[in-house]
Formats: structure tokens, sequence, C-alpha cells
């Protein structure tokens, strides 16, 4: 019987790469849809692309990252979505800001970090 050892690919997304979330869709478009046709342009379309990745993720500049995807880029995000209204969920997102002031919600950066370490096959390395 042979042993095979199985390694996992190992991606790098760079916090230096980009200082929004247009930016981090591009630097991990590269990686994950790199043949595709299209681009990541919304949260669940990173979300979709990680199912069946098996990978070890190394975030590096991941400081750089927490600072530039956090409170104030999180604001304008929902802010942007409410004043768009449709097709998007108006009372969530109001919620979800709400949140975000009140100290409670989510920034994009955890947002990001959650839907990583949702998927099992992905270890996640801030660095």
């Amino acid at each position: 019987m042979k042993n095979e050892i199985h390694h996992k690919k190992m991606t790098v997304i760079n916090g230096g790469h980009f200082s929004d979330l247009a930016g981090f869709y591009e630097e991990v478009s590269q990686f994950f849809i790199k043949d595709e046709d299209w681009n990541i342009g919304t949260l669940d379309d990173f979300d979709d692309v990680l199912y069946g990745v098996e990978s070890d993720i190394t975030w590096k500049d991941s400081r750089k990252s927490k600072e530039d995807l956090g409170f104030d880029l999180t604001k304008e995000f929902y802010k942007n979505k409410i004043m768009q209204g449709k097709p998007f969920n108006v009372q969530l997102i109001q919620q979800k800001l709400d949140d975000l002031l009140s100290g409670n919600g989510q920034t994009l950066f955890e947002i990001l970090i959650e839907i990583i370490e949702s998927h099992k096959n992905i270890t996640l390395i801030l660095d």
C-alpha cells in the first residue's frame, strides 16, 4: 500500500495590494477564478467560489486590511446599498448599519474572515 501525501494548495492574499472591497475581489479573483470570464463582485460571489476549494490561505498585511475594510468602509458600504434600494433588503441592511454604529456589527473584514472560516477545507492564517 502506497502512502500518498495530499498537499493543500497554498494561497496568499496580500493586503498590500488593495485598500477596498473591489480591490479585495480583484486580488482573490486571480487565485480562485483566474480562468473564468467573470469576476467576484459581491460577498455572495466570494462565498460561492470558495465551495470546493481546499487551500491554506495566508492573508499577508491582514492588519492593514482590517483597517482598510473596517468601520468607515463598512459604514459606506451599507449606506450605498440603502441608497441604491432594490434589489437590496434595505431593512436588513439598515439593521446591520445600526448594529455597526452601536458597536455590535461586523466590519467587512470580519465578514470576509467569517466567510473564509465557514469553509472547512480552508485554513486561514492572518499574517
